[in-house]
């Protein structure tokens, strides 16, 4: 690759591969969010949205067949099919860029350059892990809310904190079947309120949203305060602002010291083994596969690391005979319980009656699915890059450094892109009709577990 349009004192940057390792050293980071999902590559455009099926399950074959009926060319046998269900995709470009003045920045320009590839490396995988983890959190918090105004007197709608969850059913049959579709008086949703069930009819999003569902660091994953509409009267008593709200396809959350919503939490509800265990059980109950030699994942804040310390059962597992045990050595538990435990600082953090609410994650096999550009290897190949880009690629990033272009020949570009997308599919299809201990949950592939 020719970089000879590059100043001389970066030139060398370049051709040392310092720009690279600098750009690759801050992408692989531990384990995050984005490890979570399976990676695909689709065709399409930026800004198309990919609609993919997948099958679902046949029913058992419980019956025998009867010899009698065993003639002509269908020996007795009817042919079925196994329904469907289909998940969406968004593709888009992220994108950031910074420019180095390399007249202004004359002295240590090269490490400045260095440094600016480890930065934008760095914001460009805590971007797009972000955007995997709002995602799961999009899907794997819907569902379950908490009436927020206390009705004055039996009405039909009560104000709730987070409508994500209770906006789209997946119909069984007609033309919509396996599909997600708004919520409505010919689609409706069976939701509970405070232990009573009512049909659900419209969910609708607040004009000002005023959610207490929010989380450092990005809006895409905080929660959406709106109104839900139900085709009967909900009475005051479960019309009280506190009472919990869950649809009857809520995914499974977990919450420290069986409080009945977020709001319930107090400080003594921390996290402990047997919430791990529980979760464990969830997804093996819906028979998600593991992530890989037998284990699901778990994704924790260091918090959440430091309070599975103080279970007493935790101690009793790893404290070991005469403090040799190196999880108490070295603070660090790799596995537990069947799940591999990793730490992140990007865990989403809700601030709620004084308290820091924590989230833990435990998720199995494809609970998130990637989609990649499958135009980005075309990019590196592009033969004008060598004239005025050095192009390189880690983990499906592209980082990008143009050589001055402005009037005074001055300004270096250093950049970075991505292109793809995520969705959390539903599993909808996989319910006790074929596997009796599985949930009517459409989101069955991870559990959150909520504590203090």
């Amino acid at each position: 690759m020719s970089i000879a349009n590059f100043p001389a004192n970066l030139s060398i940057a370049i051709q040392q591969n310092y720009l690279k390792r600098a750009f690759e050293l801050s992408l692989m980071a531990e384990l995050g969010y984005r490890d979570l999902a399976s990676k695909e590559t689709f065709l399409n455009n930026i800004g198309e949205t990919i609609t993919r099926t997948r099958p679902g399950l046949l029913a058992a074959v419980t019956t025998a067949l009867n010899p009698a009926s065993i003639t002509n060319l269908d020996d007795g046998l009817s042919p079925t099919t196994w329904s469907v269900e289909q998940y969406v995709l968004s593709i888009n470009e992220y994108a950031q860029t910074m420019d180095l003045n390399i007249v202004g920045n004359m002295v240590g320009i090269a490490d400045q350059f260095v440094q600016n590839a480890s930065r934008l490396g760095e914001s460009s995988r805590r971007s797009l892990d972000f955007l995997a983890r709002n995602t799961l959190l999009n899907a794997y918090m819907g569902g379950n809310t908490r009436v927020t105004a206390t009705l004055g007197a039996p009405g039909v709608t009560i104000a709730v904190d987070d409508i994500r969850g209770f906006q789209y059913v997946i119909p069984t049959s007609g033309s919509d079947t396996g599909r997600q579709v708004p919520v409505s008086n010919t689609n409706t949703m069976a939701v509970s309120v405070n232990g009573t069930t009512y049909t659900l009819v419209a969910a609708t999003a607040d004009v000002s949203n005023t959610t207490t569902v929010i989380f450092p660091g990005s809006s895409s994953g905080n929660g959406i305060s709106g109104t839900l509409t139900f085709s009967a009267n909900v009475s005051t008593t479960n019309g009280t602002a506190g009472n919990a709200v869950v649809s009857a396809f809520a995914p499974s959350v977990i919450r420290a010291g069986n409080a009945a919503t977020t709001n319930a939490l107090i400080s003594s509800n921390i996290i402990t083994l047997n919430d791990i265990r529980k979760a464990v059980t969830v997804l093996r109950n819906n028979a998600v596969p593991d992530m890989g030699e037998g284990n699901y994942m778990a994704i924790v804040s260091p918090q959440t690391f430091q309070e599975l310390y103080q279970d007493s059962e935790f101690q009793i597992l790893f404290r070991g005979t005469e403090f040799k045990s190196q999880e108490y050595r070295n603070f660090w538990v790799s596995q537990a319980l069947g799940v591999s435990i990793a730490v992140t600082n990007l865990a989403p953090i809700q601030s709620l009656n004084s308290l820091n609410i924590q989230r833990s994650i435990i998720a199995g096999k494809d609970v998130l699915i990637e989609a990649k550009f499958a135009g980005m290897k075309a990019i590196l190949e592009q033969k004008y890059s060598g004239e005025i880009h050095d192009v390189t690629e880690k983990n499906d990033v592209m980082m990008v450094t143009r050589t001055p272009l402005d009037r005074l020949k001055q300004i270096v570009a250093q950049s970075w892109f991505f292109v793809g997308g995520w969705t959390a599919p539903t599993d909808q299809t996989a319910s006790s009709t074929y596997i009796p201990t599985a949930s009517n949950a459409y989101y069955k592939r991870a559990v959150i577990i909520e504590h203090a």
